[in-house]
Parts: structure tokens; sequence; C-alpha cells
């Protein structure tokens, strides 16, 4: 495992770094360092511990693949980075259930889910699980699981901390909006994302998988069939 011990290294930093600076270390830091210091200090934490963990991937060595990636696989793959995309795309629109500290005291009703907060109330952590399962389907290596496992494990372990912390914030109001919406994507049925998350989901889907091309990835999606 010498090979990967930069990776296993960034992806430790990274992922262990978020859940320390969000939770146990918070309080502390913003009390020594301020609000505004704080947070430029874990924009630069996240940033240091994912160079490196994008250093130790590209350094790592290739591994054979566990399964073989067909077009079956590749399908599937190809599928759920639509959704990813979507969600992402929908998460950027604006999140109804941001923390409102006073809204447990005063009992401040947050607004219904909309859009992709009704597929799941994490849409942007889950579009980033979704991104890290379709990559591990296509490329089983070492390295991928490696890679996407710290970013899936980062993902749904962060949006349950997440959940705890705005309950806390936000008490019934809380409760309220999450007995409205799912954690798992579509865990109450079929719902339609709204046209500017389907538009704009579709279209970064498009880019990012012809970005593969020009940045030497190989093809990838439906390029991959065309």
């Amino acid at each position: 495992m010498q090979g990967y011990a930069m990776l296993v290294a960034g992806a430790i930093g990274f992922v262990g770094s978020h859940f320390a600076m969000s939770h146990p270390l918070r309080a502390p830091l913003v009390a020594r360092l301020g609000e505004k210091g704080f947070q430029l200090a874990y924009i630069v934490v996240s940033f240091a511990t994912l160079y490196l963990m994008v250093q130790g991937f590209q350094r790592a060595p290739v591994s054979a693949p566990f399964w073989p990636a067909g077009d079956i696989v590749w399908g599937l793959s190809t599928v759920l980075m639509l959704v990813a995309a979507i969600l992402f795309a929908g998460s950027l629109i604006g999140n109804p259930a941001l923390p409102v500290p006073e809204a447990a005291a005063r009992k401040i009703a947050v607004k219904e889910p909309g859009g992709v907060f009704r597929i799941t109330r994490h849409p942007m952590m889950w579009s980033f699980a979704l991104w890290g399962i379709s990559h591990i389907l296509v490329a089983p290596r070492i390295d991928t699981f490696i890679l996407c496992g710290a970013i899936i494990i980062l993902a749904l372990v962060g949006s349950r901390l997440q959940d705890r912390k705005k309950f806390i914030v936000m008490g019934d109001a809380w409760l309220h909006w999450q007995s409205h919406t799912s954690f798992v994507p579509f865990g109450r049925g079929i719902v339609f994302p709204g046209w500017v998350p389907l538009i704009g989901g579709t279209v970064i889907w498009l880019a990012a998988q012809w970005a593969h091309m020009p940045l030497g990835v190989g093809v990838a999606g439906i390029f991959r069939w065309w």
C-alpha cells in the first residue's frame, strides 16, 4: 500500500478535517479566530487536504479493475450522473431549510420543500455521493475506491450530522421540514425536480462528459457510444 500512502493520507485528512472543523472543533476555533478567521482556516485546510488527495490519486499505481465495466455498467453510471447533475443544479437555487438560529424560540416555520428538495433534503451532498458511486462503477480500482469512497463518506455521513445540528438550531421547525422530505433520493416517490434544475443539470451533465475528452481522461457517458 506504500504507493497509495499520499492518497490515503489526503483522504483521511480531507474527511477528518471536515468532520472535526464542522463539529467538535468549530466552537473553540470560532472563539479563537472569529467567524471570518474560522471560515478562512476551514477553506485553507479543505483545499490543502483536497489537493493532497488529488495528487495522491494521480500518483497512485493503477491496479487491475475488480469487475469489467461493460455497456450496462456504463449505462447505469451515466444515468446516476444525470441524477447527480440535476440535484447539484437544483441545490444552487437556494435551500429553504437553511438554519435560522431563532427558529426554535420563535417557532419560525420553514418553507415547504420544492424542486430538488422534494427529492432529497440534501441534494448537493447526494450529488457528490452519486458522483462517487458512478465513478466507482466504471473504474473499480483501489485508487478510485479510496478517492470516491472518501467523497461518499463525507457526503452521506456529513448529511446525517447536518440533520442533527439543524435540529439543535431550529428545533420543531426542522422536524417539520424533515417530515416533509426524504434523506434518500426519491424516498417519497418519483417527483419532478422543476424545469430549471432539469435543464441546468442536463447542461452540466453533457458538459462534464464532453470535458473528459479534452482533459485526457477518456471517453465518458453518452459520448462512449457516439
